[in-house]
């Protein structure tokens, strides 16, 4: 570098390159660019609940529980809410009575760390898991781009796994493992969303569940769980999870407060109960491996914030199920009105039988796959032309080639922006169809 003049990229990691780190900012910007579009790209909760007396309240059920239940002195308390703190966290005992509450997973407090997000808890394990340059992770694809980016980071590669109909082909997994040993390389851990994943919408039968957790205690694989949109169902009765069903450890499961509580307050988890044997002949919870990564990443998270999502869960008596009743039915019938009114106004514009539409039974998402290639273009014309954004799938492949699907977000619509937006986006549709059509 010369003296004044800016850095060269090659001087920089490699990896800043790499195009899923743009994915998010590029995504970010379509929205800022066109502020009157609709949109059905952002993947975050509804804002129709959100109640700013609630933080205050929080935090007053938090002190109160420390006061009362905890018999802390003031001076305790101020500590605890003021100094640095735990790097593994404040709320680990209520994180796991909720768990077992909602989730009926039994984990011991000592196997949770808190962490910034959900998606520092991604990057704490892929960088515990990633020992040298044979190490890979698996991922059912399509991805969530956070998992992916956030292995980017660690210089881990991300060997995708067909998701198939039924969420995950587990005779793919076999053979994608094999394959991978035969090349000389490591796969350490599979990640996979098994209730209504990002993107896909898709979910994971529970005798498929069953299946994959035998399949990865075979073949000594541990599998990342990432739940963040199973309180989200159609209402029915709800599968266990993957760590519900776990009885190997062979699960370390991450989970989020963004969804059920609220994302400022960026609190998320992981549940590592795993063993690691140690030189000396002992052996140590994988927790405590992970939360060494943490106090040189952010130290630990913020105690004002664990507070919040505490006096949630104290308020909530442990249930964000219970808690999420009306953010559940909106969700639920936000998702029923954008399926089954996209699919009426592709029947009438005659283009059912070119563009199909996935079903998904909960959660924030579906796909829409066209006859034509969907890439980051054909959204900037949706977002100028048609005042309509969405996320070309794209974003969630190894390769960074447009796919014939682009995927739709419910969760921040009304009943006018899904009729405003679907009419849009079957219009958009309509002329990428005809345009191509004519051409051919």
């Amino acid at each position: 570098m010369k003296s004044g003049t800016d850095l060269a990229a090659t001087e920089l990691f490699a990896g800043l390159g790499d195009p899923v780190l743009e994915s998010m900012n590029f995504l970010n910007q379509i929205a800022e660019r066109y502020p009157e579009a609709v949109s059905f790209a952002a993947g975050r909760p509804t804002e129709a609940f959100f109640d700013v007396g609630s933080i205050t309240r929080y935090l007053d059920r938090y002190h109160a529980y420390l006061r009362d239940e905890r018999s802390m002195s003031p001076a305790r308390i101020s500590r605890a809410l003021f100094q640095y703190g735990n790097t593994k966290g404040l709320i680990n005992d209520l994180i796991a009575t909720h768990l077992s509450t909602d989730e009926d997973i039994r984990a011991d407090p000592e196997s949770v760390v808190v962490t910034v997000g959900c998606q520092e808890a991604m990057l704490l394990v892929l960088r515990a898991f990633r020992r040298d340059e044979r190490d890979v992770a698996l991922a059912v694809s399509p991805t969530y781009v956070g998992l992916t980016g956030a292995a980017r980071l660690v210089d881990m590669p991300v060997v995708p796994v067909a998701g198939g109909p039924d969420g995950i082909d587990l005779d793919v997994l076999a053979e994608t493992i094999r394959r991978v040993r035969q090349e000389g390389r490591r796969p350490r851990l599979c990640y996979v969303m098994p209730d209504f994943a990002n993107p896909s919408g898709l979910s994971i039968d529970v005798s498929v569940r069953r299946r994959l957790l035998d399949l990865a205690a075979a073949e000594d694989v541990l599998l990342l769980e990432d739940n963040p949109y199973g309180l989200f169902n159609d209402g029915g009765p709800r599968p266990p999870t993957l760590k519900a069903l776990d009885r190997n450890r062979t699960v370390i499961y991450l989970g989020s407060f963004a969804k059920t509580v609220f994302p400022g307050a960026r609190v998320g988890y992981v549940v590592a109960d795993q063993r690691v044997a140690t030189a000396d002949g002992f052996s140590v919870r994988l927790a405590d491996e992970l939360a060494k990564v943490k106090s040189m990443v952010t130290v630990n998270t913020s105690p004002f914030t664990q507070a919040m999502i505490g006096g949630a869960l104290l308020e909530n008596e442990f249930s964000l199920a219970r808690a999420n009743r009306r953010e559940h039915d909106l969700y639920r019938s936000n998702l029923a009105e954008v399926g089954s009114g996209l699919r009426a106004r592709l029947e009438r514009a005659g283009l059912s039988g070119l563009v199909q539409v996935n079903a998904p039974s909960g959660g924030f998402f579906l796909v829409v796959t066209l006859p034509v290639p969907v890439g980051n273009e054909m959204l900037e014309h949706s977002a100028r032309t048609h005042q309509v954004i969405w996320t070309p799938m794209a974003h969630f492949y190894e390769s960074s080639e447009p796919t014939r699907e682009l995927r739709l977000s419910i969760s921040t619509l009304t009943p006018q922006t899904i009729e405003q937006g679907l009419d849009r986006l079957v219009r958009m549709i309509g002329e990428q169809v005809s345009a191509r059509v004519a051409v051919a």
